[in-house]
């Protein structure tokens, strides 16, 4: 039998260590391995709400709107484009191909207090 709580606190709990990982990189000029911790952080925090809401494990995914839609969590439009604009950091440190012009290292902090208030939101929905 899944032990709901225990996949919950893991992926919480690796929520918190992705997010810390991403302020250090961010703090050695590594942008792109930052945002792309950023990414994991949302993305483990999002499983865990996914869990809980659904009492199954999480998928195998990197879409963070569709995890925190079907953990049943009602985005404010601007968390929906936050989101949505956070998964080319998945892509790019996933996949080959052509990337997109790196944040500055200033728009990098932006980004990265943006993501840990968004966590720190879906944290709160658990």
């Amino acid at each position: 039998m899944l032990d709901i709580a225990k996949q919950v606190r893991f992926w919480r709990e690796g929520a918190w260590e992705e997010m810390a990982v991403a302020r250090e990189l961010l703090d050695r000029g590594r942008i792109r391995h930052s945002l792309f911790f950023a990414h994991l952080a949302l993305e483990k925090m999002a499983k865990a709400a996914f869990c809980k809401a659904t009492r199954i494990p999480a998928p195998k995914s990197h879409d963070l709107l569709r995890l925190v839609t079907e953990a049943g969590l009602a985005l404010e439009p601007r968390d929906t484009e936050f989101l949505a604009q956070m998964g080319i950091y998945a892509i790019e440190g996933r996949y080959p191909g052509e990337l997109t012009p790196a944040p500055t290292r200033a728009e990098a902090y932006v980004i990265l207090e943006r993501a840990d208030e968004v966590n720190r939101w879906i944290e709160r929905q658990l």
